[in-house]
């Protein structure tokens, strides 16, 4: 018996050890495919344009909001809807014994969920600088700066209402997905430059490309009609015909340049 217990103990001991071990593997996949390459470097202090942040505080539901979604098993994260939620002011009397309401807040998407997370380090071409090295004697240096200004745009990869509700409650989780500044609109600044220098033979065309990366979302959006229904002195939130869509988008990664240099 104490043998059965033992093997039992052992074999448990076994299966925690194997789990663990599987999901500290996911962690560090995860944290891999996030990381920055060494080709990509964080212009944030030599960008000419001063970028505002994008950077989205998951908005708290306070108290009257809690008490609304305490008995809602639908999952509710959009920051527009549980701000105006914060600021609802309702008192029905303790006395009100029988008395039933119900009033319609409109059609929401509540809530994102991430399927995917994807980077594209060259997601668009910003700037080439080229050095012509023929007839020279010696390699010669090239390095990083910005030609013109760029603009660098992302957006939903298709039309879906409330698109501004949309691409916040993405980028909140994209933020979080990756630990990466993130903003649909992004510029790099003219004149921006990179002490950074790549070697050019002689006889040789030395050419730098700057790419902007941006971070490719997919995942499903929870869509409700929300209510606030009364019922003697208790209220409630109610969401009726709820509904799911597949959505995508793409988001810049802001103040971040990936270099390609190539010899001809």
């Amino acid at each position: 018996m104490k043998r059965k217990w033992l093997g039992l103990i052992i074999f448990i001991g076994i299966f925690m050890f194997i789990s663990a071990g599987s999901i500290s593997a996911e962690n560090k996949k995860t944290e891999k495919e996030s990381a920055i390459p060494n080709h990509v470097l964080n212009i944030s202090k030599d960008n000419t344009y001063p970028n505002s942040t994008d950077d989205q505080e998951l908005l708290e539901a306070e108290a009257i909001t809690k008490e609304l979604m305490e008995d809602t098993d639908v999952r509710v994260t959009n920051p527009q809807l549980i701000e105006m939620l914060n600021e609802t002011s309702l008192k029905p009397s303790p006395f009100a014994i029988g008395y039933r309401g119900e009033i319609f807040l409109g059609r929401w998407p509540l809530a994102y969920e991430s399927k995917e997370t994807n980077i594209n380090w060259e997601y668009q071409e910003i700037n080439t600088n080229e050095y012509s090295n023929h007839g020279g004697k010696q390699t010669e240096k090239l390095s990083y700066v910005q030609k013109e200004e760029k603009q660098i745009k992302g957006g939903l990869t298709s039309r879906i209402s409330h698109s501004d509700q949309m691409m916040k409650l993405i980028l909140l989780e994209a933020q979080k997905n990756t630990k990466l500044p993130l903003s649909f609109n992004t510029v790099i600044g003219k004149g921006t430059k990179q002490n950074n220098t790549y070697g050019v033979p002689t006889n040789k065309v030395g050419i730098l490309h700057a790419y902007a990366p941006a971070v490719n979302e997919k995942g499903e959006v929870t869509f409700g009609d929300v209510y606030i229904q009364l019922k003697g002195s208790k209220k409630t939130l109610n969401v009726k015909n709820v509904t799911r869509q597949g959505i995508g988008a793409w988001i810049p990664i802001q103040d971040h340049v990936s270099f390609s240099f190539e010899v001809k």
